[in-house]
């Protein structure tokens, strides 16, 4: 120990009391610094997350709206699918009534009212298949063709010296396709080959 300790003995006790004060002041100013950015980041992710979950409430809103405005829009699809083919009829239900107006005006004489008649009807025919056409229907071609079960319905066998035998000689009602699906199968009347004729 050194003269000035001895001396003076408390005196650096002393000197050591009056700076810890200072420090442990600082200590708790750290603390308090600490806790208040901790007290801070927990605000900011409290934020955020109330922020994330608005945003997520808001997408799943615009999801279901967005569901039912397909929803109301298949079914208006399915509701008027036929729509564009009933207009496009429409014109032919026009030239049928035209004909038939034409036709019942008693001015003219039986021979145009004939005339004014069929001329309508070819029309309506030449209109129909128009449409046909326009929606890819298309008609299946069978005189003559090999009876095929798949578009053809057998009403009835008879014999034919010009058709082959198992072939369509005759058809009843004429069968259609739509795109590559068989809209309605043709009726018609097979070949049962040529008369032979009998000895007895």
């Amino acid at each position: 120990m050194t003269e000035h300790n001895k001396k003076y003995p408390n005196q650096e006790n002393q000197q050591e009391d009056r700076e810890m004060p200072e420090d442990h002041s600082t200590g708790e100013d750290a603390a308090d610094r600490t806790e208040e950015a901790t007290v801070s980041e927990a605000e900011a992710l409290r934020q955020e997350l109330e922020e994330t979950k608005d945003r997520m409430l808001r997408i799943a809103a615009d999801a279901d709206n967005f569901k039912k405005r397909m929803e109301r829009e298949k079914e208006n699809l399915v509701k008027y699918a036929g729509e564009n083919i009933l207009r496009e009829l429409l014109s032919t239900v026009d030239n049928l009534e035209r004909a038939l107006e034409q036709a019942a005006t008693e001015t003219v004489d039986a021979e145009k009212k004939l005339e004014a008649l069929i001329e309508g009807l070819e029309l309506t025919h030449k209109g129909l298949v128009s449409t046909l056409e326009k929606f890819d229907v298309q008609p299946i071609e069978s005189v003559g063709k090999e009876f095929n079960p798949n578009e053809h319905e057998a009403l009835t066998m008879e014999q034919s010296d010009e058709v082959p035998q198992g072939h369509v000689a005759r058809e009843f009602v004429k069968g259609y396709r739509f795109k590559d699906r068989l809209l309605r199968d043709a009726k018609v009347a097979v070949s049962s080959g040529p008369a032979t004729n009998e000895e007895n």
